[in-house]
């Protein structure tokens, strides 16, 4: 369902928030914590400091911080910047085109299947997961 990025940072985000509001956490702590190779984190951490998701420190005493409540950041948020959601670009039924101007038979259902599928990553939070809501 995730890609490897997104499954990786989801895993980071919920590390980080397990210790929210405490001390930055070295990248390498995190990586070692979550199973992800540390080269590939570091890249992935940055691109979550960049969208405002981790806040990123340097120094002796540096390293990475939820800079988003817990109980207010929805896994949407973090999935999305990896695996972006994307419409069905092709006609399951084989039929073209296929769109809501001109569907097939499928169209309909499968755009409510998709839709459901991702109703809980929007209204899922981090403090949902780490059950701290």
């Amino acid at each position: 369902m995730l890609s490897s990025t997104a499954d990786y940072a989801l895993r980071a985000v919920l590390f980080l928030g397990a210790s929210y509001g405490k001390d930055p956490v070295r990248a390498d702590e995190i990586a070692n914590a979550t199973g992800a190779p540390h080269n590939y984190l570091a890249k992935t951490l940055n691109a979550l400091a960049k969208s405002g998701v981790v806040a990123s420190s340097r120094g002796p005493a540096g390293g990475f911080t939820l800079a988003v409540d817990p109980a207010d950041l929805v896994l949407a948020r973090i999935i999305d910047l990896f695996d972006e959601p994307k419409p069905h670009s092709q006609c399951l039924l084989g039929i073209k085109p296929c769109d809501p101007q001109s569907p097939c038979a499928a169209h309909a259902r499968w755009t409510e299947i998709v839709r459901g599928a991702r109703a809980p990553l929007t209204s899922t939070t981090v403090a949902d997961l780490l059950g701290a809501a």
